[in-house]
């Protein structure tokens, strides 16, 4: 008997005054940003690695993936560790807001046009409570390219 999935959890965050969110099954852990280690060559959007438990982990700042200005230094920034295919990555974020439960069928396709982050990164749109949450695919954040120049990066 197959169980039909009726609603997902998803940890929402902000970049800008905008509400993003990822499955919470993709996170590994959410962690205050660490010590950088820059990587020499590496793409525009890569800050550097970090070491987690032994673990490198390069980390992509979303802000710089998707063209966004610069942040500020906040105490509220944060890293969300998520698994792709075959690597793990941190992404920054600016604040992690929530964890809410939503509705399969609410998620409705992303909007064919989306002014800042490309539709092509986007799984789809919900609302929690009054607020538009874009919901990330993350196996598509990064081009299969992307993912090979940070395999040999790290």
């Amino acid at each position: 008997m197959k169980s039909e999935i009726t609603e997902i959890q998803i940890a929402c965050f902000r970049l800008l005054d905008d509400l993003y969110a990822v499955d919470i099954m993709r996170i590994k852990e959410i962690i205050r940003p660490q010590k950088l280690t820059p990587l020499p060559k590496s793409p525009a959007f890569i800050d550097g690695v970090i070491n987690l438990r032994g673990s490198v982990i390069p980390v992509v700042d979303l802000r710089k993936k998707f063209a966004m200005p610069p942040r500020s230094e906040s105490l509220a920034t944060r890293l969300l560790i998520v698994r792709l295919a075959a690597q793990t990555i941190g992404l920054v974020v600016d604040d992690v807001t929530e964890v809410v439960t939503v509705p399969v069928k609410e998620i409705k396709p992303p909007p064919a046009v989306s002014e800042g982050v490309l539709a092509e990164h986007l799984l789809g749109v919900c609302l929690s409570g009054d607020s538009l949450v874009m919901l990330l695919d993350i196996d598509r954040l990064l081009t299969s390219s992307e993912v090979s120049a940070l395999d040999e990066l790290t």
